[in-house]
């Protein structure tokens, strides 16, 4: 399925360039099964072989990200935080997720928003999912657009230029984000192993047996 991917990446840079270029990289913002470090360095290597600037393959590809970006902001801002507040209250417990959780995670991306968009788009797996909070949270649209910019800056810049010098080994630099990748999976175990722990623990089962006994009975 990668070789029919790489090979269908191939033919839309070749037949459309840069416009080919910022398509994907808006495509892929939607729909993770078009990968970053297959269209990035194919675009180096185009412009290692005379058949565009890297510096154009590097603004399309900025630009194709802020408008995917931008579609992933548009759709989380229109379910808005107040169809996700209710979408905890009624469904959170499950989760053991109360709305006090969500206030805990608005605060705390509202307070580190620029950061975490600006480091999110240089982090494989999350590049494109950052753009979701910020649109629950509706984060000021200009500010969003400049970290999502210079973030996708700096990832496009980095994968493009790495497919321009390794020129007919462009395809290593896919190998080297995969670990990459791995190492980011791995955190988000242990993040959700850590989470998973702490709601559902023998610990916090007790702590909830005994919240319950101590709650006043009514009386009659």
């Amino acid at each position: 399925m990668l070789d029919s991917v790489t090979e269908w990446v191939a033919d839309v840079v070749d037949a459309l360039g840069y416009v080919g270029v910022a398509f994907l990289i808006a495509l892929e913002n939607l729909f993770p099964p078009i990968p970053s470090e297959i269209v990035l360095p194919l675009a180096g290597f185009v412009a290692g072989q005379g058949r565009a600037h890297l510096v154009g393959m590097v603004v399309a590809a900025t630009i194709g990200s802020l408008v995917g970006a931008w579609a992933l902001y548009g759709i989380a801002a229109a379910i808005g935080p107040e169809r996700l507040r209710a979408i905890v209250e009624r469904w959170g417990r499950v989760l053991r997720l109360s709305p006090d959780d969500l206030d805990k995670a608005e605060n705390w991306f509202d307070k580190r928003s620029g950061t975490a968009v600006l480091i999110g788009r240089c982090v494989p797996l999350i590049r494109s999912l950052v753009s979701i909070p910020a649109g629950f949270r509706r984060m000021p649209i200009l500010r969003f657009s400049l970290f999502t910019l210079l973030g996708s800056l700096t990832w496009n810049s980095a994968l493009v230029g790495a497919g321009y010098a390794l020129g007919d080994r462009w395809e290593q630099v896919g190998e080297y984000v995969g670990y990459l990748q791995y190492v980011v999976i791995a955190v988000v175990l242990v993040a959700l192993g850590w989470f998973a722990w702490n709601r559902f623990g023998p610990g916090r089962q007790d702590d909830d047996s005994e919240s319950a006994d101590d709650r006043p009975v009514a009386h009659r």
